[in-house]
Parts: structure tokens; sequence; C-alpha cells
């Protein structure tokens, strides 16, 4: 986001589940004037991977400006080693966001259907492999729209979109046995999990034939400080999602949550939890980590 230091985020509600990111904001202009601002939600560059570029995109974006669904803008680059090509696939029919409509076998048909000089030409530039011609570059995408806030009054900005799941297929290592982790434990490090969470997972690891995997959401915090500091008024809301009972994945008992935060969080109820702080500055983004226990068969 622009640096929009007259404006003051009065209010963030912030929701996180394994399956939706809900945030609502109330901006307030303290100011005798109009203001008129642009405001972005960039999102983290991707690359060809396993995840459909559509979510990795984050596709299903929608904003409402004082209950209002709105329209907005959307900035796609293609980028190798820092340079967008984004013009130069368009030129040849290529989509850059969906990397020519990339298959499951990392193979796409918009490449595929062109001729061997503009397929040279990729090679050159690093937007595709030398060997499959497989899509190379770097996604970098933003939604922005124009924002007006009029003086002495608030603004209720809301959005919401489908996280990308980062995930382990398990936790088990020296930070579940012994409390310290090591270069293996990075996921679970990373969500500061708590001596009780530990001890469930030594005791799950005991059990024959149990692994607990782990899945988790990134929502960058420190944005808010493009905004008059300090955010007011800031809760965020954490939803466990329910024990797996589908038989054929085998799930277990364990199914916890885990995330770093400096202060109080309350459990709301068996599956809900929340932390409130006023005066809130980030310093940090914040990872939630959500842990479910499978059993395998090997």
């Amino acid at each position: 986001m622009k640096r929009e230091s007259r404006i003051t985020m009065a209010k963030e509600i912030l929701f996180i589940s394994a399956s939706k990111v809900l945030v609502d904001y109330d901006f307030h202009n303290d100011t005798d004037g109009d203001i008129t601002t642009e405001v972005a939600f960039p999102i983290p560059d991707y690359e060809p991977e396993d995840t459909p570029a559509s979510v990795q995109g984050f596709n299903d974006f929608k904003l409402w400006v004082d209950e209002k669904l709105v329209r907005y803008s959307i900035e796609i680059k293609a980028l190798v080693n820092g340079r967008d090509y984004s013009f130069l696939l368009r030129s040849m029919g290529v989509d850059v966001q969906s990397f020519g409509h990339n298959n499951d076998d990392n193979t796409s048909p918009q490449i595929r259907r062109l001729n061997p000089t503009q397929k040279e030409r990729l090679r050159k530039a690093g937007l595709i492999d030398k060997q499959y011609d497989k899509p190379a570059w770097k996604v970098r995408k933003k939604y922005y729209w124009s924002q007006s806030f009029p003086a002495h009054a608030t603004v209720h900005i809301r959005h919401e979109y489908t996280p990308v799941l980062g995930n382990s297929n398990t936790v088990a290592g020296t930070m579940v046995t012994t409390g310290k982790a090591d270069q293996n434990d990075e996921e679970l490090a990373s969500v500061c999990p708590s001596s009780e969470l530990l001890a469930t997972l030594r005791q799950d690891d005991r059990r024959p034939h149990h692994l607990v995997s782990i899945a988790y959401v990134d929502f960058i915090l420190t944005t808010a400080n493009t905004w008059k500091r300090p955010i007011e008024d800031f809760t965020l809301n954490v939803e466990r999602p329910p024990v797996d009972k589908d038989p054929s994945h085998h799930a277990t008992g364990v199914n916890l949550v885990s995330f770093c935060w400096d202060g109080p969080v309350d459990k709301v109820d068996a599956n809900h939890f929340r932390a409130h702080l006023t005066d809130f500055v980030p310093t940090k983004e914040v990872r939630i980590g959500f842990l479910q226990g499978y059993l395998y068969d090997y």
C-alpha cells in the first residue's frame, strides 16, 4: 500500500481459517479535507507448482466498501531476475497469471502451440526451460482500487479470499522429542508450539503408525503500518478446522492450532481462538498452523 499517514486504521478484525481469510477494517479520516488515494492488496509472488495458479493468485478475492461489492483493478507481472516480461508473453497470447493455462504435468498448452522462433525467444529470456519448455517465470500480482475517505468520517472496507496452504507431511522430529528445533522442524517452529502442544505430539508420536501433518496460513500484518499508526483496535480470530471424519483419511484425534503471538489468546470455544490488542503496531507477520493426526499403513 502507498504510505498514507493522514488516515487512521481505527479497527481491524482478521479472521483466519484453513479455508478462508476475511478482514474487516474501519478507516477514519481525522483531517478537515477529503482524501482520495490508491489502496493496494499485493499478494506473495508465486511460481508454477503443485498448487493451482488460481489458488496461489487468490483469484476469488472479493472486496466490499461500506457493505457494497466493489470492482478493482489487477496488476500482473511476469518476472525473471527482477525484469518484467509480461508484455512479451501477452504479445504471444500467453496468459501470465496462469502460466499459459499450465496443466498438472507442468506443461502449458499456450506455450506448446508457439512456433520455434517464439519459443527460442522465451528460452533466451529465461521464461521457459530449455529442455521441456516449462514456464519458469514468477508472477507478481496485486489488487488495487481508488478509495475516497471523506473528512471526519469512517469508511468500512472488507475483503476475503481463499488462502494458500503451506504444508509439511509430518512434524515428527527433534522438536517433538526434545523440544529443541533443528532445520527439519522449520514449519513447526514457525508457529511457536507450546510445551503442552509438544507433549501431545510426543505422546502421539510414540503410538504405532501415527503421524501428524501441519498446514499453515500466512498473513502480512505489517502493511497496516502504511497508514497512521497504531491500529487503534485489533482482533485476530482463528478457527480450527473440525476433525476430519472421512474414514479413508485415517484421521486420529489430534487436531491442534498454534501461532506466535505476543499477548494473551482466549479460547472462545472448542474450535475458535481470539487475540485482542489496542494501539497495536505490527512488527512481524503471522503464521497460523493447523496440525492434524493421521494413521499410515506402511
